[in-house]
């Protein structure tokens, strides 16, 4: 790690020519303005505790604060990420700025997301200001981040600086997760790729639900059509202050640009579609989507993909409702 140094003096025992001598070496590595002084030992328990204490704050279940404690979890999300100079990151939720520091220092540029003021404000203070660093005292699930990230992309594309996409890094509060997913998947306009820590039980439903399982929900049809998500390792509940009662996992989702989409006449018509098959889960498809037509056409439909007449939506996969919204939706 790299640190800042704002002024240095050679030591009585070093001469100077060979102090100058060093300082022009070009084999010498040089520090990196945004580099902050950092170690693994900075977010400890103890340093989190003191953080918190500064601003007089306590974990706030009403938010889902659980603090991360192990620094080498904020750097394999970073690394899962391939996050690396110039990038440009959203991270919800920086809490103490464990992760953020991490970013940073791997020479990102990181727009924060924090809705308590009292954590953003902290911070704000903890990197002085620094220019790798926008944070934004708001409330995720209604911020306006596509304009965010859209006004800060096109304005280092006209400073010559290549972030075509943003990347998201985030270790996320668990109750606005599905939010923070729904929020972020139809984004590949403007992210590359969304690595999130989630509940690990929220994080095999969105990613391992099996057809036929009382897990699989329209939310799988949803992920898997936006992305191409993976599940990468869990992550103990030790690691966390206060600790949760769940264990939690890193959950990648690789974003599909529009073109990559399923072909659908209309995206809303068809999530309004599976929305409703699922409403009815238990019923046969024919009933739960006879609002869309009558029960006789969804058999025919179905019959025309290859289905049973009696298919239940806990049957489809994500390609079998495209065809069958494909056949069936009057837009």
């Amino acid at each position: 790690m790299l640190f800042l140094v704002q002024s240095i003096s050679p030591s009585p025992s070093f001469p100077t020519t060979r102090w100058r001598a060093w300082l022009d070496s070009p084999s010498r590595p040089k520090p990196r303005k945004f580099c902050v002084a950092s170690n693994r030992s900075n977010d400890d328990y103890h340093a989190t505790l003191k953080a918190l204490n500064s601003r007089g704050r306590t974990p706030r279940k009403s938010l889902g604060q659980h603090y991360m404690l192990n620094s080498s979890i904020n750097e394999q999300l970073a690394n899962i990420a391939e996050v690396e100079d110039g990038d440009v990151i959203l991270e919800i939720g920086p809490g103490t700025g464990s992760l953020t520091n991490v970013l940073i220092n791997a020479g990102a540029t990181v727009v924060a997301v924090e809705k308590d003021p009292h954590m953003a404000m902290h911070v704000r203070d903890r990197f002085g200001g620094m220019e790798q660093l926008m944070v934004l005292q708001e409330d995720f699930t209604k911020c306006h981040i596509r304009a965010h990230l859209s006004s800060l992309l096109e304005s280092r594309k006209s400073a010559g600086k290549d972030s075509k996409y943003a990347k998201v890094v985030s270790n996320i509060p668990f109750n606005i997760s599905t939010d923070v997913v729904k929020q972020l998947l139809p984004m590949g306009d403007i992210f590359s790729i969304v690595v999130l820590l989630l509940q690990d039980e929220a994080a095999l439903r969105l990613v391992d639900a099996s057809l036929g399982t009382s897990e699989y929900r329209p939310i799988n049809i949803f992920v898997n059509f936006y992305s191409d998500p993976e599940y990468k390792f869990k992550v103990p509940r030790t690691n966390f202050f206060p600790q949760p009662n769940v264990d939690a996992a890193i959950v990648t989702f690789k974003l599909k640009q529009a073109a990559e989409y399923p072909q659908v006449s209309s995206t809303k018509s068809f999530f309004s579609m599976v929305n409703s098959a699922f409403n009815g889960k238990r019923k046969m498809l024919r009933r739960s989507l006879q609002h869309v037509c009558t029960p006789l056409e969804v058999e025919k439909a179905l019959q025309n993909v290859g289905l049973p007449v009696t298919s239940r939506p806990g049957e489809l996969t994500l390609d079998d409702f495209v065809r069958l919204h494909n056949l069936i939706a009057k837009v």
